[in-house]
């Protein structure tokens, strides 16, 4: 018997046809779904242009720096720059409380400096703020942080008022400031998660050959690991980035929804992209819908932007390590 004849008879040869048929199958499906994520997105970004085509042939760039809103008919003049100032600068908040906390929290969990038992808890605390709704968040916000924040926000104007972005007295009631806090805590469980994944799934390799070479725990922790799982911790800044930028509920309800800019000031009220589409946009008609769907798609862009920097840092990183 012929060895084609003997896997015939035993099915081998028709089992190695029918696996190629499904390898093929499943690279063209899942080809398939990363192109529908990609016709999802342009499609959306050109529905979004389309809508705001009337404002951007009216206003043209010219939106992105006139400070006016003002949709009453017959005077309509519509600028986003209150509302882009108000969204960079509540998510560089963001950021700043929340990567040291998040990275720091993912650094304790990951590294055993407590036991098991309590580890876990800890880990599923902090998880559970992700299913806080936002809702929740903001009446937080209004009836506890703000009136926990104001006398800190008191003490950064009088000790540190010659610094532009305190020079202005807290206004007493919501504010840039706080709105960047609970986004901060809205944020975090993000960032924990995947940076305390990305530590995890390091070889256990690297942390015994550092620590080899004579390297202190520190010293592994900065110098090794943090450098090897630097794609990952960007990876987990860049969508919590995403969810303070786009956060609409909590943030309208604290950063006071003003669309001006009188000082450069964390301490005053703002407004942002989101929260401004979603205060006007069941009202609003004509050239209004326009102006605000132009507001959309400029919030689309700066994600993208802030998107292509980071994909630009982990690329120099990576590099350098």
């Amino acid at each position: 018997m012929t060895a084609s004849s003997s896997r015939r008879q035993t099915g081998v040869g028709s089992r190695s046809t029918i696996e190629k048929t499904v390898d093929n199958w499943f690279i063209w499906v899942t080809l398939g779904f990363a192109l529908g994520i990609g016709l999802i997105l342009f499609s959306i970004a050109c529905i979004i242009t389309w809508r705001a085509w009337p404002a951007i042939q009216e206003y043209g760039l010219g939106f992105l720096f006139n400070s006016s809103w003002n949709p009453v008919k017959g005077r309509e003049s519509y600028g986003a720059l209150p509302v882009i100032y108000g969204t960079l600068v509540s998510s560089l908040i963001t950021l700043i409380i929340a990567v040291p906390l998040g990275i720091g929290t993912a650094i304790f969990l990951t590294e055993n400096f407590i036991p098991l038992k309590f580890r876990t808890p800890l880990v599923f605390l902090v998880e559970l703020l992700a299913a806080i709704p936002s809702v929740v968040y903001g009446l937080w916000g209004i009836f506890v942080l703000i009136p926990l924040v104001q006398p800190f926000s008191q003490f950064l104007h009088n000790t540190f008022g010659w610094i532009p972005f305190f020079s202005t007295p807290p206004a007493g009631g919501p504010g840039m400031f706080p709105a960047g806090i609970v986004l901060s805590i809205m944020i975090l469980p993000i960032i924990t998660a995947i940076s305390r994944d990305s530590l995890a799934s390091l070889p256990p390799e690297l942390r015994q050959a550092s620590l080899g070479l004579g390297a202190t725990r520190w010293e592994t922790i900065f110098r090794v690991l943090i450098p090897a799982a630097f794609s990952g911790i960007v990876g987990g800044i860049m969508l919590a980035l995403g969810r303070a930028m786009g956060e609409t509920m909590a943030v309208t309800m604290i950063i006071g929804n003003v669309n001006r800019i009188t000082r450069i000031s964390i301490l005053e009220p703002a407004n942002t992209i989101s929260s401004l589409i979603a205060n006007q946009f069941a009202e609003a008609s004509g050239m209004q819908v326009a102006a605000l769907m132009y507001a959309g798609l400029v919030l689309m862009l700066l994600t993208l932007v802030v998107n292509v920097a980071a994909d630009y840092i982990v690329s120099q990183v990576r590099a350098k390590y």
